[in-house]
């Protein structure tokens, strides 16, 4: 599949996709955004793609959000757009696959929405995050005014939605919106080991646990563990779930077939 504004590369059953604009910062404009929906749409569908890595090129921006000099050009769009929202996946509820964000640089207003709709953040220690839309007579409309609430206190969270101004990656970790810090050189090294460590794990057994952990916030713990989940019962037919226990028996490693 063919993109100019992202590249896409999969190997060892991850896709590593990263947003390719580093003279406007990774901003994305409608064509960046249909590209990044088709690629969210090509690793979901694809039965050999367990983990997906989310980065931006360059060493100044992981993605500085919209893009707001096409926008006042003239070229205006909603993130109902596309598939799966802003950046194709601010939007995308259905999709169990973990997700890592590589964040090497300034993640504004949409790259940071982008960020925190993925599972695992790993950030590089000169990185900065933040929702500046109001600045801008914005708002975060892609999901940042929904999920920073229920990702760090609330406080903080209006603190920071409100004044709408960034923080370091030191600051977001210590917040425990960032997994880890670590220098620019070792940003991908790192990100390649948190996806290989998930990988150790079996694929469905992951997928049901996303799946239950994000769908079944809003149910009281006694609900929730008594309430079965679409990936439940694909999980208790698989094969993954008679090999794991097999490998343990037989002191070897798990061969994860995913289904």
């Amino acid at each position: 599949m063919a993109y100019q504004f992202i590249t896409v590369a999969t190997a060892d059953h991850i896709t590593t996709v990263t947003l390719n604009r580093p003279e406007v910062m990774n901003a994305l404009h409608p064509a960046a955004n249909e590209e990044l929906a088709r690629a969210f749409d090509a690793f979901a569908a694809d039965g050999d793609a367990w983990l997906a890595i989310l980065t931006g090129s360059g060493e100044r921006a992981f993605c500085a959000g919209n893009d707001l000099k096409s926008e006042a050009a003239g070229v205006r769009f909603s993130v109902s757009d596309f598939s799966g929202g802003f950046g194709g996946i601010t939007d995308r509820h259905d999709l169990f696959k973990p997700v890592i964000a590589a964040v090497n640089g300034v993640a504004l207003g949409g790259g940071f929405e982008m960020a925190l709709a993925c599972d695992i953040l790993i950030a590089a220690e000169h990185a900065t995050l933040g929702l500046p839309e109001p600045r801008v007579g914005l708002v975060a409309g892609a999901g940042g005014m929904q999920r920073l609430p229920r990702m760090i206190p609330m406080k903080i969270a209006m603190g920071m939605l409100l004044r709408a101004k960034p923080i370091t990656a030191r600051q977001a970790e210590k917040l425990g919106l960032v997994n880890e810090v670590v220098p620019l050189a070792d940003l991908m090294d790192t990100a390649r080991r948190w996806a290989r460590e998930i990988l150790e794990c079996a694929p469905l057994s992951v997928r049901l646990t996303k799946q239950v952990a994000l769908s079944q916030l809003h149910l009281s713990v006694a609900k929730a563990m008594h309430t079965p989940t679409p990936l439940s019962e694909t999980f208790l037919q698989s094969a993954d779930r008679v090999e794991g226990p097999k490998a343990f028996a037989e002191k070897r490693k798990p061969n994860w077939k995913g289904r």
